[in-house]
């Protein structure tokens, strides 16, 4: 009999914690909250400058940026000090950077909690971040000009020196610590035009790098704890799967296994190490009865979506009148497209060590949402909100999949059943085989042309599982659509008089949530396929095509029209090589890709080039611009080529890269990235690189194939007979 048995759910935890996360985001106006945690950071540490939560200057002419937005990769560690740097002036060799604990004062404006999604840091924070430095500033100045005996009008800052233009002295900001700290914190502080920005926009080397590449960065799975317990849990395939049977006298023969505990939706082994842990684990040979689900595999996961696309009542938009533009079109195009269930596939398997001591809950982990995590854990501890510290480790790849909360709740619900700090560890075949997916999705598109081969109509049945119903924090709206499922779709960019967008719920059973680009992944590759199919259909040049349904968007034509351009569009390329080019909105920037690629006689497809063009408004680092678009290119490109998680006799019959494969270096195209300057808001880095690639990809095979690929991941069969 197991150690211990808990019978809650973690869904449970999800609905009432995920509430009392929101509770807390909202307790407090932000200036308060903002000021009540600078304050609390000041009093900790004496002779130090800490006007607001987000900086402090000490007197050895040091800044601290404090980070509030984890680090997966994205370069928050760096974007959010230049932020901060700019409208303080400072020394950018002065600036170094930590990362937040949990807590308000670092909510994401976007979201009303403490969370990493969503290509949201940037967008969030580019003004209140910039405030706080602008306000550090104007104090520093007021504390100079008290010093000076001046008019503040006489003064301006550079390089973290106040200096007085009226005899050219100047004094350090460390020097001034003390008085600024008397000052009082502007409300309203002035920010700079952007043509006077000497850190904005200007290429920049990431704060973290060094430590990378040393070896002193701290990823989750480096946690560790003098006497802390290591977990590997047998998983649930499905949230509803039941213990058939196991064997736990087999388990305990290990040597170091210490407990093993019953939790929702597995059973843990708690031992001395990782080895012990999952030799346990294995020893167990959990049997699982998984009720109706024992049926499921992915055929009919696709005859379950494509009942729901041909009932799909739920309208997420609607314009003009489809039925009477379908009467008098003069010809009709129709098709249909499906994309698989896809794992996150992060690099650093999932982990969290947990320590339940007394009335108290830490955490070290590399979560996406900090605030959610206090709020839930709360729940599962029997501990108020504030009693649970959340210490933010490095993220070794998060793609959404660590804004879900399962690890964090398993590990922090078996250091309370057990009394010791835990670190669990989910392995890799653990995370693919019973976790959360991108859901998978099918659509069926209708559309009527006119005379010229334009479209007058446009008519779209989508189907997927919701990630709002099931997310915990998020809430299907009456209508029934899920924004998530028809984002890229039930807005895109192209000028169809009459439109009709509709959304039918499927839920086959596995687990679904955010993953790189959520909706956008597979809507881009359904809406520019199409449209490609039309431009075919009409006999017209996929570029030009497209270019004469977006005269009401400017910048997006201008991506579009910068990216073919930057790729030679229209000019020769190598025998058998053909271009493909797709367009993309997402989280406020715009994205145009185009494709080079050839297909080999066995029906290999390869990718030779990628030129991107991305308009992502006022940018804060050039070169974290680049590497995100050229990484999204990347998972997006293990999707279209490779990325799928299938299903047989209700279990996901991938394990491990070796069964899910991602793409090699050997594989990687040459990808250029093109910066469009704007003086538009800025847009989200993180995702938008994401959606456009698969089409690109898939329309370049059509030009060299005359095959239209309709479904993902590429199937070579289909070539090797063109």
């Amino acid at each position: 009999m197991a150690d211990t048995a808990f019978t809650s759910t973690r869904r449970g935890f999800l609905k009432s914690g995920g509430s009392a996360a929101l509770v807390i985001g909202f307790a407090l106006p932000l200036s308060n909250k903002v000021q009540a945690a600078a304050a609390a950071a000041a009093s900790q540490q004496s002779n130090t400058f800490a006007p607001n939560a987000w900086l402090r200057i000490t007197p050895d002419n040091r800044i601290t940026v404090v980070c509030g937005s984890a680090e997966m990769g994205q370069g928050v560690l760096t974007s959010i000090p230049m932020l901060v740097a700019e409208e303080l002036d400072a020394d950018w060799k002065l600036v170094g950077v930590e990362q937040a604990p949990a807590h308000a004062a670092y909510n994401n404006p976007m979201f009303g909690m403490q969370a990493t999604g969503g290509s949201t840091t940037i967008r969030a924070h580019w003004t209140p971040v910039r405030q706080a430095g602008a306000a550090a500033r104007e104090m520093l100045v007021a504390a100079a000009a008290e010093l000076w005996k001046v008019d503040a009008s006489h003064l301006r800052t550079e390089r973290s020196f106040v200096i007085n233009t009226l005899n050219k002295k100047k004094v350090a900001y460390g020097a001034l610590v003390e008085a600024a700290s008397k000052q009082a914190v502007p409300t309203t502080p002035t920010l700079k035009s952007s043509a006077d920005f000497k850190i904005l926009g200007k290429p920049t080397a990431r704060l973290d790098t060094p430590a990378k590449v040393n070896g002193q960065a701290k990823f989750g799975i480096d946690a560790h704890i003098e006497g802390m317990l290591v977990a590997v849990m047998a998983r649930a395939p499905f949230p509803e799967a039941k213990i058939k049977s196991m064997d736990e006298a087999k388990a305990r023969e290990v040597k170091g296994v210490r407990k093993i505990i019953t939790i929702p939706h597995g059973v843990a082994v708690l031992a001395d190490g990782y080895w012990a842990a999952k030799q346990g684990r294995d020893a167990l040979a959990v049997q699982w009865d998984l009720g109706d689900k024992a049926q499921l595999n992915s055929a009919k996961v696709s005859e379950l979506l494509n009942d729901a696309a041909n009932s799909a009542g739920a309208i997420a938009a609607d314009k003009g009148n489809v039925k009477d533009a379908a009467a008098n079109a003069s010809s009709q195009h129709s098709a249909s497209y499906e994309v698989p269930y896809l794992a996150h596939a992060c690099m650093e398997p999932l982990n969290c060590l947990a320590w339940v001591k007394g009335d108290e809950v830490t955490i070290w982990a590399g979560t996406q949402s900090q605030g959610p995590s206090q709020g839930i854990l709360s729940q599962v501890a029997q501990v108020t909100p504030a009693k649970v510290k959340v210490n933010t480790m490095l993220l070794g790849g998060g793609f959404g999949r660590r804004f879900a909360p399962d690890f964090t709740i398993d590990a922090t619900l078996l250091s309370k059943l057990s009394g010791s700090p835990v670190k669990l560890i989910y392995t890799r075949e653990d995370d693919m085989a019973a976790a959360y997916y991108r859901p998978a999705a099918l659509v069926k598109f209708e559309a009527a042309l006119d005379e010229q081969g334009r479209p007058s109509m446009l008519r779209a049945d989508v189907a997927s599982p919701s990630i709002m119903a099931g997310s915990g924090f998020m809430k299907l709206p009456e209508s029934g659509v899920d924004s998530q499922a028809v984002e890229g779709l039930a807005d895109h960019l192209y000028d169809i008089p009459h439109q009709r967008i509709a959304y039918g719920r499927a839920e086959p059973g596995p687990q679904v949530w955010f993953w790189r680009s959520v909706g956008h992944s597979q809507n881009a590759f359904f809406i520019e396929s199409f449209v490609d199919e039309l431009a075919a259909a009409a006999k017209a040049d996929p570029l030009q095509y497209r270019l004469q349904l977006l005269d009401k968007h400017p910048r997006a034509k201008a991506v579009l029209q910068a990216a073919a351009s930057k790729a030679g569009w229209g000019q020769p390329l190598p025998a058998g090589v053909k271009r493909g080019i797709a367009l993309a909105e997402s989280f406020g920037s715009l994205v145009a890709e185009v494709a080079e690629v050839s297909v080999a006689a066995d029906g290999t497809p390869k990718v030779h080039r990628v030129v991107a063009a991305v308009d992502c408004g006022q940018t804060v680092n050039p070169q974290t611009i680049a590497r995100q678009i050229e990484g999204a290119i990347v998972y997006g490109l293990t999707a279209a080529l490779y990325g799928q998680i299938t299903l047989k006799d209700g279990r996901v019959e991938q394990s491990n890269f070796h069964e899910y494969p991602v793409l090699r270096m050997n594989e990687m195209p040459k990808v250029e990235v093109h910066i469009i300057p704007s003086m538009a808001a800025p847009g989200g880095i993180g995702e938008p690189g994401t959606p456009p690639i698969a089409p690109a990809v898939t329309n370049a095979i059509f030009a060299a194939t005359g095959v239209r690929i309709r479904k993902l991941p590429i199937e070579t069969a289909l070539l090797k007979k063109a």
